[in-house]
């Protein structure tokens, strides 16, 4: 037997849930084959098969934690076929205990014991004979957590559940297929089972993701561990829009890439760094660490939570090569495709609430980092040129949070004055960039 295991994933992460398996007990895989996803903290894992052969047993299923090292099933390398696996699932010793019935081939035979058949509504008595194992299952457990949980959710009584196991073991598996059966071999918890009070309203419940769990935890700790503080401050865009203008289309001609705004503001935070290194710093016990290098966090929304994948080196790269990065790191983000190297570090953090319509908001530093500039909506309003002039002009709101216990109100106010200063005069990010 072959056992798969849960690899190591990078030092900070030891755990993780398993979201699906992409095959099931019995089917042949090659080596290479995609297994399994798991989610982590961080990111979402594919385990391919190790070794060719069938995959006897899953000892993990969906909706449970394992940790590094941990097996979660096994494949017969020596199986042919998936016939070779006609009681995979199932430990040797308990096969030989419950062997299955044999197959009838007449035409009102149920299925094979692998599929849940549907059962005749009025023919109760004629479920096959690898239910009585179900039969005999310990009152009060009669499945696995996962089990228990997905048919709380969906609604079936585990004890009208026919068990493949003959231990009498329900599996989330074994659930999901009762769900597909026919609705009358289907028995719903009914409302006296589950009284709800006449005050009751419609509400759904659903457990957090792994990765949404953490996020809330991080930045519940960001809030309390920090002195954190916000100061604001607002960007004419003028300058920048025009140069979007005039050189969008010769710029995605060259590079073929967009020329966007995170390469303008990317370029002005290396710059502000470079004036006000503190904002590139952390905190290490009773010492400062400064960093002399700018890795800047990109934050992006992803429909499992946001993830803030690293543009390393941004102060060596040009306005391309940032456009052509981030737009790759934000594909692979929305596709769960990153790797761990591409979230492990950075020094300062640069969100975009604009994209989705925010015109202000107080964006939360990204631990252990000191800073983070949040971007805004660009919206026209009456701006006084000078005494005698006003003029509608695109302004954006931007927001610096940082870390008081380093950075101090004068230093940050500064920081995002030279930021606002190079965006409004975008030539001196050729210089300060």
């Amino acid at each position: 037997m072959i056992e798969i295991t849960v690899p190591a994933m990078g030092e900070s992460i030891t755990e993780g849930t398993i979201s699906k398996w992409a095959v099931g007990v019995g089917d042949t895989v090659s080596e290479g084959d995609l297994l399994l996803e798991l989610e982590t903290d961080k990111v979402n894992l594919e385990i391919a098969a190790p070794h060719g052969g069938v995959l006897k047993q899953i000892l993990k299923h969906a909706g449970d934690t394992v940790k590094i090292g941990e097996t979660i099933g096994l494949i017969d390398a020596d199986a042919d076929t998936p016939g070779a696996a006609a009681n995979a699932g199932l430990p040797d010793a308990a096969s030989q205990a419950a062997p299955a019935p044999a197959a009838d081939t007449s035409p009102s035979a149920p299925a094979p014991a692998a599929e849940i058949p549907a059962p005749k509504p009025d023919a109760a008595q004629d479920r096959p004979a690898a239910s009585a194992a179900g039969m005999d299952r310990a009152p009060g457990m009669p499945g696995s957590p996962a089990a228990r949980k997905r048919a709380r959710e969906i609604g079936v009584d585990l004890h009208q559940i026919d068990a493949l196991d003959p231990l009498g073991r329900i599996y989330p598996s074994d659930v999901q297929a009762a769900n597909h059966a026919p609705d009358h071999a289907r028995v719903a918890l009914s409302s006296e089972a589950v009284p709800a009070p006449q005050s009751a309203r419609p509400e759904k419940r659903q457990r957090m993701s792994r990765r949404r769990a953490t996020i809330a935890k991080r930045l519940v700790a960001a809030q309390r561990e920090a002195a954190m503080l916000t100061t604001f401050n607002e960007v004419d865009m003028t300058a920048i829009l025009d140069i979007r203008k005039r050189r969008k289309q010769a710029f995605l001609d060259k590079h073929e890439v967009g020329l966007g705004f995170m390469s303008f503001f990317t370029k002005a935070v290396v710059g502000a760094l470079k004036r006000f290194p503190l904002l590139n710093a952390q905190i290490d016990g009773e010492d400062l660490v400064i960093k002399q290098y700018y890795d800047i966090g990109i934050a992006v929304a992803t429909p499992e939570g946001l993830v803030v994948p690293v543009v390393r080196d941004a102060d060596r790269l040009s306005f391309a090569e940032i456009e052509r990065t981030i737009a790759s790191l934000a594909a692979k983000a929305r596709s769960n495709k990153l790797e761990l190297s591409d979230l492990q570090g950075g020094t300062f953090t640069i969100t975009n609430g604009g994209v989705f319509g925010s015109l202000l908001s107080t964006p939360i530093l990204n631990a252990p980092q000191v800073g983070i500039l949040g971007m805004h909506k660009i919206q026209h309003r009456p701006v006084a040129i000078d005494q005698d002039r006003i003029a509608n002009r695109p302004m954006m709101y931007v927001a610096l949070s940082y870390d008081h216990r380093i950075v101090d109100g004068a230093e940050a106010v500064q920081f995002l004055v030279a930021v606002k200063e190079m965006l409004e005069d975008p030539e001196t990010l050729l210089l300060e960039g």
